[in-house]
Formats: structure tokens, sequence, C-alpha cells
């Protein structure tokens, strides 16, 4: 008897069996219609294939082909390779000539969609033909990271992230066309539907329970989806911004975080969408008097043995002065620390991906210029919160945008901080004037500079895998390279994000 493909790939353990016969008994009872099967590729797109019953429980155990291109693609769709020019060099091996790549589901991630009636859905893993697991991934980049992690010391230790999202969410008026499916304006990438749009509250009173209470409709939306696919939301709350929201959940380890969080946004636009609004995770949506959304991640180490948090230190460490990390932090907490500061340049293209996120870095603007820390202070990149004694005691990096891929941005943290742990370095006093700070210490003001610092950086390097960094460095690039060509610069980042993240 042949195998099957998740046998030939390794990964068809007794667990797995028993949470394909759950979703088979599920399909089984004849509520579901459809299943979408769905991959996050390197931009933290959510990319699926929607499979008859029949077909889904087939692709449980053989996987579902895939063009392989889809994992080479810029941000505006187009293939960063030469995938059908061999002997180029640029090509990375096993995704020449557009060939085929496999999807395999875990079952153990089977949702009913609850905006899409009958309609279930399955994350997926992807794998070349004869089972082996692409590298690529950026799903397994994040895993690879906590194996590093859990490797650390006797005991092992994993990572905790919480999340805490900023985003917009706007109305679209009915009685307006929108050029998004006007078929005589198709372009590549296509307009925004800048146009068609209305503010869901005016902005400017930050945490107004009359903003809030306006913008009900759109946030009760996303709090019922977000509920209903069994993500840990604690609260949604007015940003300062115009129609800018936020979105915070409970701390959980890192691989699940990064799950919800591609969920989330996922689940969030389509659901908005089909109610009439139109939400966005692009860091500085096209229009003026805009606020920036970030996406903080608080972040603490957890010993794998007891469970306790590696971050918290009982007392302040003797002799340790009020600007001293080791005040609040364990000794492997101001490692980390010292590490995520160190690399903080070079990690800045996985927090910040995209060319419109790096106009946020602006001085007193609760959004971070400077590779700094301070004690529980919103203008430093790492602000630390909790002390001796607190085991809530956690490390906010506050350089991110919501449109970040999940799984890069956490596996960034990971190497920098791990170089901080083995390298026991150790962070300079906290400030207290966190835009006050000297030029070495700036973070990138664009993604170019960005690739650059990722590029010089050999720790970063090493963490990820050359081959990783080149690859990513080209996509990127392409990015680059398009908005320096574009007439309109504003114009080309409300095509490249505002309509598509």
């Amino acid at each position: 008897m042949s195998l099957s493909f998740a046998e030939r790939a390794g990964v068809h353990s007794a667990e797995r069996r028993a949470a394909c016969e759950r979703v088979r008994g599920q399909i089984a009872s004849g509520a579901i219609e459809r299943v979408r099967l769905s991959w996050c590729d390197v931009h933290g797109t959510m990319r699926s294939k929607t499979l008859m019953p029949a077909a889904a429980l087939k692709a449980l155990n053989a996987g579902l082909g895939m063009v392989s291109t889809l994992m080479l693609k810029d941000s505006s769709d187009r293939t960063a390779f030469k995938v059908f020019e061999p002997g180029t060099g640029t090509t990375p091996s096993g995704f020449g000539y557009a060939n085929n790549v496999v999807l395999l589901p875990d079952p153990a991630s089977f949702q009913m969609l609850p905006w899409s009636s009958g309609t279930g859905w399955l994350r997926c893993e992807t794998f070349f033909a004869d089972g082996q697991p692409i590298a690529f991934d950026t799903r397994r980049v994040l895993q690879q990271a906590l194996a590093r992690l859990a490797q650390l010391s006797p005991q092992g230790l994993s990572l905790t992230c919480g999340l805490e999202v900023e985003f917009h969410i706007y109305r679209i008026d009915p009685a307006a066309a929108d050029p998004q499916l006007d078929p005589a304006a198709a372009a590549w990438p296509g307009p925004a539907p800048t146009p068609a749009l209305r503010l869901v509250h005016p902005g400017y009173r930050l945490l107004s329970e009359q903003w809030g209470d306006l913008a009900e409709a759109p946030l009760r939306i996303v709090q019922e989806t977000a509920q209903a696919l069994g993500l840990p939301l604690t609260s949604l709350e007015i940003e300062l911004g115009p129609s800018q929201v936020e979105a915070v959940f409970e701390a959980t380890d890192a691989l699940t975080a990064a799950d919800q969080m591609a969920l989330f946004r996922n689940a969030t636009t389509q659901a908005l969408r089909r109610a009439g609004y139109h939400a966005t995770f692009m860091c500085r949506p096209p229009f003026p008097n805009i606020m920036s959304s970030g996406w903080h991640l608080h972040q603490s180490l957890v010993r794998l043995g007891d469970g306790g948090n590696a971050f918290m230190r009982d007392a302040p460490a003797e002799g340790c002065g009020p600007l001293d990390a080791r005040r609040e932090l364990s000794d492997i907490g101001s490692h980390y620390l010292a590490g995520l500061l160190a690399h903080a340049r070079g990690m800045s293209v996985f927090c910040t991906p995209t060319t419109n996120g790096y106009g946020r870095f602006q001085p007193n603007a609760l959004a971070p210029q400077s590779a700094v820390w301070g004690r529980d202070n919103r203008g430093a990149m790492l602000r630390v919160i909790g002390g001796p004694g607190d085991p809530a005691t956690r490390i906010e990096n506050r350089i991110g945008e919501p449109a970040a891929n999940p799984y890069l941005y956490m596996a960034a943290q990971i190497h920098a901080g791990l170089d901080g742990i083995t390298r026991q370095l150790q962070p300079p006093p906290a400030t207290d004037a966190p835009y006050a700070s000297s030029a070495d210490e700036r973070l990138p003001t664009s993604l170019g500079e960005a690739l650059q610092a990722l590029r010089d950086d050999g720790a970063l390097v090493a963490g990820f895998g050359a081959d990783f960094v080149d690859y990513l460095s080209q996509i990127k690039r392409l990015e680059v390279d398009r908005q320096a060509q574009a007439q309109d610069a504003q114009e080309w980042q409300a095509r490249e994000y505002f309509g598509r993240i």
C-alpha cells in the first residue's frame, strides 16, 4: 500500500490522524458546503483555494497542488524571479517554470467561517512535491526560531506574545461608485476605493465613548467575528485618528499568536466588507490628517520546565540605578532587551515591511524614532512594563506596523533577543527623552534603508539564513524600485496597499 503525501512528508502522526477524523465527521454532517484551504504568504496575505467537501477530505492526506510562483510574488502580485529563464542564478532552487508545490492542511486548524454560511477553513503549510518542507514558508521560519529558543538552556525557553493592533475602518458609501469594481478602471494593481468611503468616527477624541457608540456597528462585527473564531479578544478601542480603532488580545505562545493575527486580519477585512465597510491594515491610509497605525508586540520569555516568566526578577539587582534594566528585568531579560536594541535597524524590514510604514517614525507621535528603551515610555521603541515580583513583566516593541507578516515579526524578535542572550549584551540606561537620541540610534527612514540594514546584520542573516534573506530582499527590492519609479508616490501607495491590505 502506497504512502499518502502526509506520510511521505513525515507529519502524519497519531494526533494528526485523530484530527483528520474529527474534520471528516464535521464534513460528513452535511452542514459544510465548501472548504477554503488557506496559506499565509511572505507579505502576511492569506491565499486560498476553495474545495468541495469530497475534495477537501482527499486533500487532508494527499495535499493540494499550488503554483509555486505564489511564493515568489512582490506586493503587487508580480513574480519577483525569472522562473522561465534557467541559468540566471536568481530563482530559488525548486521554483523553476511555475511548477507546483503542495499545500497540506493542518486538520487541527479547522474552523467554520462565521461570515460565510456553510464554509469551512483550514490553514496549510507548503511542501515540495517530494515531501520536503519549503524553508521559505514563513510559519516554518517562526517554528525554526522557536526551536532555537527551546534549546537555549537545559530547561528551554519559549516566547509569549500579546497583540495590540491598530487599524482603520471606513464605511462604503452605497451611493458612490467603487473604482475597485469598475471594469473600465481595472489595472495592476487596481485603484483604491477611496472615493466611495466615509468615516465611522471623526477622530481626535482618544477613547471617546461617544465615538465608540458611533462606530458600534462595525466594531460589533469585528467582535462577533473574532469571538466566533475563538480568538482571545479582550478589548476594542477608539484610537486617536479618524476612523482608527485598536484591537487587543490576551497573550499566548508565539506560534498561536501569529496564527491568530493572520486569521484576525483575514477575517476582519472579509466580514466587514460583506457588511458594507472597508477595513485596512495599511499603516498610513491615503487621506489628509490621518494617524499612523502601529502593531505593538508585547513579549516575554517563558521557561518550558515550569511555565514561569523568565523576564521577572524577585528584587532589583544589587547596586543598580533607577535607569538600569536590571531593576525591572531579570538578567536574561536584560540581555534579550539589549539584543532587540542591537538589531533594531536590521529587524525593521520584518516589523515594518512596506514603503508606507516608514512615515510613522516621527518625533512626538507615540511612535518610535530611535532604538532606545524606557520604563513605561510610549515614545521609546521598547517599553518595559512590570517589575520585580510582577508575573506580567514584559517588553513591548512599538516598531511594528499592522501589515507585518506575523511569523516574520516574531521570528525577528527571537533571533535578535537570542543574540543578546548568547553574547550577554547589556542595554544602555533607560531614556527619558526618546526623541532626543543620537543619529546612530535612529531607525531606518525607508524600506530601502531597512533592507540594507538587514543585509549588514550578520546575526540576523545567520538566524534567518542567507538564502531566506536573499529571497526576501529580492521581493522587497522590487517594491522599493517601483515606488521610486512612480510618478505619484501617494497614488502608488494607495493602489499597492490601501485596497489590498
